[in-house]
């Protein structure tokens, strides 16, 4: 298992010697897709000159690009894609995680039904478009104080199974499972699905070994998602030092993944 931060390179150039085996980028930052070629540039060229690879990049829609509710707009939402994947597959970033709650969150006064429906026409839209570009679309399912609508992974699996396109997968994120209060056998159930993963412990968010989470059940779990080959500590750092506790997170997740079996 590859082990991955969610951060930039400046960043990584920060590191004597960058201690995880890859980044994990953010898609609005990152790719800016509706800003011109120009401004894309200088982003692609630090990406490429990195010393570790940009397999995947989180954050997918800013808030206002509504995935439920009665404003979608489906053409914009096809533009920004278009524009997010082959910017994607020209720095070979493969793997683009569609969390982004704020907007898929269902609005007061909508059907929830109606909104997990606009949330799996979502994935049917964008589904060909990610293909065409060789990239993974993950399904990323966020806990309930975070978003009203494909919560848990079970939820997640449900949105994957009704898209049915090869190029739109699942995530399992440890930090949301452990705020749902679910267990380990709902990656066990879906792994055939799962292609990427999260983590952080559940209090504060907090980088792994702060408090010391057992992450142990989940990622024996994982083994069986042949598929997964990333895991990314996307946490709140205790001081806000990523360069200085990165590190030990990450030598910490190691021995947890080694006492798991992997």
């Amino acid at each position: 298992m590859k082990l991955g931060l969610c951060t930039t390179p400046d960043v990584i150039a920060k590191f004597s010697v960058p201690p995880c085996d890859y980044i994990e980028g953010h898609v609005q930052n990152l790719l800016l897709p509706e800003q011109p070629a120009d401004a894309f540039a200088p982003h692609a060229a630090a990406t490429r000159s990195c010393a570790l690879p940009t397999p995947a990049a989180n954050c997918l829609f800013a808030p206002d690009l509504r995935v439920t509710g009665p404003s979608v707009d489906a053409a914009r939402m096809q533009r920004y894609a278009e524009t997010a994947f082959s910017r994607a597959a020209s720095i070979g970033l493969t793997t683009i995680v569609f969390g982004s709650g704020a907007a898929r969150k269902v609005p007061e006064g909508w059907s929830l039904a109606r909104g997990f429906e606009q949330y799996v026409e979502a994935l049917k839209l964008l589904a060909p478009i990610a293909q065409a570009n060789g990239v993974t679309l993950v399904v990323e399912a966020l806990q309930r104080g975070e978003c009203n609508i494909v919560n848990t992974l079970d939820d997640g699996a449900e949105a994957v199974r009704r898209c049915n396109h090869p190029s739109v997968r699942l995530l399992v994120d440890v930090f949301h499972m452990l705020r749902n209060g679910e267990t380990p056998d709902a990656i066990t159930r879906h792994a055939a699905m799962v292609t990427h993963a999260h983590i952080a412990e559940n209090q504060d968010r907090a980088e792994p070994g702060r408090y010391n989470e057992d992450f142990r059940p989940f990622l024996r779990a994982l083994r069986s998602a042949v598929a997964c080959r990333h895991l990314t500590i996307e946490c709140v750092w205790s001081r806000g030092d990523i360069v200085a506790q990165a590190p030990d997170a990450i030598a910490s997740l190691r021995r947890q993944l080694s006492d798991a079996g992997f």
